[in-house]
């Protein structure tokens, strides 16, 4: 890739799990009356066509790895297992007593954190729990995160009979420089025998979660990681940018020296190489940051433009209702956002009151889901069209007009009433998302706030 490219669009910008971002959240005109208005509307009209997604955020960790942006607690007391299961049911049980049916529940996810902090037995109590308020889905989707220094045998085969078939090991690198930079000591033999039992096991979609750009990181270091991953076998890869933000997450990114992180050409590098490589393993590029066998269901979703993109990431099934859990958690009902509240002893105040622990949210206007709905088209499929007049605003003209210049370097075509990244222009796809951000552009941000697109 062009140096030039690099230096001309590498600039601050979100990575669009949501829009509004939530930056640009405007929370003033949010209350938990409205929130609650708005969740049930979608529920009653979507629940027993396309059921619900639940994200259960688990946040506990036994050690701070220094490359995280995530919400999280540091502990080794396992005695905060059973009291946030406790709050995390009983905000459940605040949702269920809101519905007037029995929630269809389509998908689950176990972010953290470190979900496999928590014992076997109490993420089957967790799970049975929610479930037994709850119908399935004939085609339900079960996944969670797991850290291979900590995921047992006995979780595999838990969660496996509880129905999960899906699970994200987070491996970043496999240098020994790198791993003690971002204090994250993972030997290749744990993810080997960890990504192997699940194999055993039955699992069907086996992701690894590898990260460019890290501190002392060499391209050596990425063909290594990315080889010996391969030998392995899974059926995803998630290969994620290193967001460098410590004036954002504070002591947890200060572990190095600012200039102890790849830059520029060289992170581009690290990128582009690594990308090849992964595709001479047979990986096939989905979306942003994401790769999969042909064999796996993103790769499917993505092929039949079935693939969708919220709080959660890449998935391969659409709701309009998704419910987060625990704390810090976000909620969609496609027309508005929630937010619960960050901090854990505040979380768990609210529960004991018998309210749900919303911090905060946006309510999405009109003009929010048009613009919502084109940056789900770029993330999912790389690119959008207008030839429904529900997807033409007053702006577009003034945005396509603004990536005039990237269509002349390549990255991406325009035609009277579609838009298309080219292969070359897919490591900017956020910054084609940034074009269409009508919120960003009339409030650019005077402090920082995102990570660089490049």
């Amino acid at each position: 890739m062009k140096q030039s490219l690099i230096q001309k669009y590498n600039v601050p910008g979100p990575r669009y799990t949501s829009y509004p971002t939530v930056p640009y959240w405007d929370t003033d005109a949010f209350s938990l009356a409205v929130w609650k208005e708005k969740m049930l509307e979608t529920f009653s009209t979507t629940n027993a066509k396309d059921g619900i997604s639940l994200y259960i955020h688990l946040p506990f960790c036994e050690s701070l790895c220094t490359f995280c942006g995530c919400h999280k607690r540091i502990t080794k007391r396992h005695e905060v297992e059973n009291p946030y299961i406790t709050a995390v049911l009983k905000e459940w049980n605040l949702y269920c007593a809101l519905f007037n049916e029995k929630p269809v529940v389509k998908e689950i996810h176990l972010g953290g954190g470190t979900p496999t902090f928590f014992s076997p037995e109490n993420l089957k109590h967790l799970i049975n729990s929610i479930l037994s308020k709850s119908k399935l889905a004939d085609n339900y989707e079960f996944s969670f995160e797991g850290h291979p220094n900590n995921t047992t045998k006995e979780h595999l085969q838990t969660l496996y009979n509880l129905g999960f078939r899906r699970v994200s090991f987070g491996v970043q690198d496999y240098a020994e420089k790198v791993q003690k930079a971002i204090h994250r000591i993972q030997p290749f033999q744990n993810v080997a025998k960890i990504t192997l039992l699940a194999k055993e096991i039955g699992y069907t979609s086996i992701s690894h979660d590898l990260v460019f750009g890290l501190p002392f990181q060499t391209l050596d270091n990425v063909m290594d990681t990315i080889n010996k991953t391969n030998s392995l076998n899974p059926d995803r890869i998630a290969f994620y940018s290193y967001a460098h933000v410590p004036w954002i997450k504070g002591n947890g990114q200060r572990g190095f020296k600012d200039e102890d992180v790849p830059k520029d050409a060289i992170k581009r590098q690290l990128y582009e190489q690594g990308k090849l490589q992964l595709s001479k393993h047979g990986f096939e590029e989905i979306g942003m940051d994401h790769f999969a066998l042909k064999t796996d269901s993103m790769y499917n979703a993505f092929k039949t433009n079935s693939l969708h993109r919220n709080f959660m990431g890449y998935t391969t099934t659409t709701t309009k209702l998704m419910i987060g859990l625990g704390v810090s958690s976000i909620s969609d009902s496609w027309n508005a956002f929630a937010q619960n509240e960050k901090d854990l002893e505040t979380y768990y105040e609210c529960l004991a009151k018998n309210e749900l622990p919303i911090h905060k949210g946006h309510l999405l206007n009109d003009e929010d889901l048009v613009i919502r709905q084109h940056i789900l088209n770029i993330m999912c499929t790389f690119t959008t069209n207008w030839t429904d007049n529900k997807l033409f605003f007053n702006e577009l003209p003034e945005v396509l007009t603004s990536l005039q210049e990237m269509e002349t370097d390549g990255l991406l075509q325009i035609d009277d009433t579609s838009l298309r990244i080219t292969a070359a222009g897919k490591p900017f796809v956020r910054n084609v998302c940034m074009a269409f951000d009508l919120r960003l552009k009339r409030n650019k941000p005077e402090t920082a706030l995102f990570s660089m697109t490049i």
